[in-house]
């Protein structure tokens, strides 16, 4: 207990599957919790769940593509809890096509979400955290900003630049000297709301929810908490001398 205590965390898409375990984590560790999504009711639900089990935190609904509602949120952080100490740009989304499959709108929806708003979080992220006296910035990017698959086209592409994104960004503030530490988190398939839709997408029957779970050499999906597990590592202390690093959570996926 107690390994991030004290520590301003804001997480994205906060709502459902991942950001919720980030978020009910870190506060179980400690922390105050902005919680943002553009699910009013669950993300509500979310910072409920961590009051009532004795945290601190905030609901604010932020669409993360739109740079002013970045902005108001850094704003609102500041004002509410003084600082920023953890910021996880975890919210995303997928689309099952192929290249040609592709439109270009749907290229970029996607990029926007899942490439575009990490952009926008981080740049923002960096400005608070440099009147915080630092901090550490997660960014969750998928086994598929490493590996490669045919009917993953944009999803692929967009979580290939969260992981060189996080890259440059950490070389930027570490030779600057300002304190901060920027990560990304690799999972492999995690038994989330996002998941599921990819499953249900596939066919949705009990072979192809097999066949996916094979792909793990462990012998399982992840959950939710495995991925948390990993950023709360990443948020603290004990990985203060990991920057510009890529943490894999994939049961063994990307070893083959």
């Amino acid at each position: 207990m107690g390994r991030v205590s004290g520590k301003i965390a804001l997480v994205t898409g906060g709502a459902l599957g991942l950001g919720k375990a980030i978020s009910q984590l870190l506060a179980k560790e400690g922390a105050k919790i902005v919680v943002t999504d553009i699910k009013e009711v669950e993300g509500k639900a979310v910072v409920e769940a961590i009051k009532q089990a004795g945290g601190e935190a905030i609901f604010l609904k932020q669409d993360v593509v739109n740079e002013d509602e970045w902005k108001k949120v850094i704003s609102e952080t500041e004002r509410t809890f003084g600082g920023l100490d953890i910021l996880v740009n975890n919210a995303g989304v997928v689309l099952m096509k192929s290249i040609e499959d592709t439109s270009l709108k749907e290229w970029k929806w996607l990029h926007g979400i899942n490439l575009d708003a990490v952009f926008l979080g981080t740049k923002y992220g960096i400005q608070l955290m440099k009147k915080s006296g630092g901090g550490s910035i997660v960014n969750i990017s998928s086994i598929e900003g490493i590996i490669a698959d045919p009917n993953l086209f944009a999803y692929n592409s967009s979580k290939g630049g969260v992981r060189l994104l996080t890259k440059s960004a950490a070389l930027h503030c570490a030779k600057a000297g300002q304190n901060i530490r920027i990560n990304s988190v690799h999972p492999g398939y995690t038994w989330t709301p996002m998941v599921e839709q990819a499953i249900d997408e596939l066919g949705g029957t009990q072979e192809i929810v097999d066949q996916v779970k094979a792909l793990h050499p462990i012998g399982r999906y992840g959950q939710p908490i495995d991925i948390a597990n990993g950023v709360l590592f990443l948020a603290s202390e004990e990985s203060s001398f990991m920057t510009g690093s890529e943490l894999v959570i994939d049961g063994g996926y990307t070893a083959q």
